[in-house]
């Protein structure tokens, strides 16, 4: 996938103002509007600026793709890194409120999200002719990442939250606020925490819209986890795995005594039943083996790992090896 600089396609530095970016993105639309163009590309670069606007006009998205950096070239290989969005507070229907199938690859990875609820009104003036309307405010979304422990045993924490403001410059201000937040127990990556009035304020005497934090989990160096079923990694001697045996296995849940089966293989899974996620019916666990070989770093090491290949008529690379 390949990074694209917003601020190159729509000719414009990266410091400027709301008004500006509004200016460029007129000229360049009505420039190559497939409809009066003559350019070959015109189709081309009027998605390309119509992308590039769909991102520079919004203060949100636009704070949050300026978080990405300045070290990136248009045409250059990139994957976003999995908390570039982290803690930012989106408004309207989740991160985009656009198709994200007009858009590119490169939008998509970053704002195509899509499954929220819409919500609210657009808060626009709430008075006219001396009579006052009231109108819900957005519901606002953010992720915000836990550790997998978090969700076998529940928690409380606090969190910050970035959302940003247009300021008297016409560049976007981020603001930041602290909210205490219980993570419920056997919650799952992708699902949604709603915190009931902590979203946009109403208009007038309006009800305030929800936030609603969708969960992702820090990545781990020994667990994974799709869905409620956890992964875990578990590192292995050869003369364990070959003559079986009880090992002990720290899980997100605490320690277990595993027996493992002689002749294990590398990557054999062993299944722990409902230690995984919890929940009415809680996922599973599976042990991966992971055979790893010691290094023979001095005279008694070698000389054991010599009387090991005369013990044994094993050909890795011969029909033994493969059976």
């Amino acid at each position: 996938m390949e990074y694209r600089d917003y601020y190159q396609i729509l000719g414009v530095e990266r410091s400027a103002a709301q008004d500006e970016i509004k200016r460029a993105y007129r000229k360049l639309a009505r420039k190559y509007h497939p409809d009066v163009s003559k350019e070959d590309d015109a189709e081309d670069r009027f998605k390309e600026v119509n992308e590039a606007y769909e991102v520079l006009k919004d203060p949100e998205k636009r704070a949050a793709y300026d978080q990405l950096g300045k070290n990136w070239n248009s045409g250059q290989d990139f994957n976003p890194p999995p908390d570039w969005d982290q803690g930012f507070e989106f408004h309207g229907g989740g991160y985009t409120e656009a198709d994200p199938e007009a858009f590119s690859d490169f939008f998509e990875s970053l704002f195509g999200r899509g499954g929220f609820t819409q919500g609210g009104f657009n808060r626009e003036g709430f008075q006219r002719g001396g009579q006052q309307f009231h109108g819900q405010g957005q519901n606002t979304h953010a992720r915000i990442a836990i550790d997998i422990e978090d969700s076998y045993a529940g928690s409380k924490r606090q969190i910050t939250l970035k959302h940003s403001e247009l300021g008297p410059d016409g560049r976007p201000v981020l603001k930041e606020r602290k909210l205490n937040v219980t993570i419920p127990k056997g919650v799952t990556e992708g699902q949604q925490i709603r915190l009931a009035g902590q979203g946009e304020p109403g208009m007038g005497e309006g009800k305030a819209g929800d936030l609603f934090l969708e969960i992702v989990f820090n990545a781990h160096p020994r667990y994974s986890v799709e869905g409620k079923t956890v992964y875990l990694d578990l590192p292995v001697a050869p003369w364990e795995a070959a003559l079986g045996g009880k090992v002990e296995v720290q899980t997100p849940d605490g320690a277990v005594n595993l027996t493992l089966p002689a002749n294990s293989k590398s990557g054999g899974k062993l299944r722990l039943k409902g230690r995984g996620l919890p929940a009415k019916e809680p996922g599973d666990l599976y042990v991966v083996l992971d055979i790893v070989t010691p290094a023979a770093n001095t005279d008694a090491e070698r000389a054991a790992y010599g009387e090991f290949r005369d013990a044994f008529t094993f050909d890795p690379r011969g029909s033994a090896g493969r059976a």
